[in-house]
């Protein structure tokens, strides 16, 4: 656990600390946005992914210092990644482009508070055009990104776990505990005392 890993282990700490609010900053906008509109409902899918991401918020804080603890959590660390890809393959799914029906009936029209216009029954793709799309795609974008800080940071733990449990960790404990212990060996070692 040398400072290349611990400072590595920061950075990608902080990606998904930044990753993960800037989902759920814009989810929760768009969830505000859906509830101001008449007949809103929150889909199953963007529901889950606020959730992983609020979960990730949490995890990354109490983490970030990187004390021997933060890299014994790779199991977790390898299980948000699963999840963060299970988001967004269910959110890419939905649309991973700005013009299907689903993108201008239902992320469109409230993010653009199109229900100020009209009903949603009378909503097509070319009142509805673009809005959004740029939120849309930026959830997509650091989704992906978070799971990719979460899987590297995964590696490390595991890469750590495996040099504590081999011993070969070099840290100043340990260095600082073998420095005492050879002073001790000579002091006791009557042929060096004089």
């Amino acid at each position: 656990m040398g400072t290349g890993s611990k400072v590595f282990s920061v950075i990608l700490r902080l990606a998904e600390l930044c990753s993960s609010t800037i989902i759920v900053a814009l989810l929760g906008r768009f969830f505000y946005l859906m509830h101001l509109g008449p007949d809103g409902s929150v889909g199953g899918r963007l529901i889950y992914a606020e959730v992983i991401s609020c979960l990730e918020i949490i995890s990354s804080i109490i983490l970030v210092v990187p004390y021997k603890y933060s890299f014994y959590a790779w199991p977790l660390d390898a299980i948000f990644f699963v999840c963060s890809i299970v988001a967004f393959g269910l959110l890419a799914e939905l649309n991973s482009s700005c013009d299907s029906y689903w993108y201008w009936n239902y992320w469109g029209y409230y993010w653009g508070r199109f229900w100020t216009v009209a009903p949603r029954v009378n909503i097509t793709a070319d009142i509805v055009d673009r809005a959004g799309c740029g939120s849309w795609r930026a959830i997509l974008a650091f989704l992906f990104m978070g799971a990719m800080a979460w899987m590297l940071s995964a590696i490390l733990g595991i890469f750590v776990f495996l040099e504590i449990r081999e011993g070969r960790e070099t840290h100043r404990t340990s260095a600082f505990r073998e420095k005492f212990m050879r002073k001790t060996n000579r002091a006791a070692d009557p042929e060096t005392q004089q």
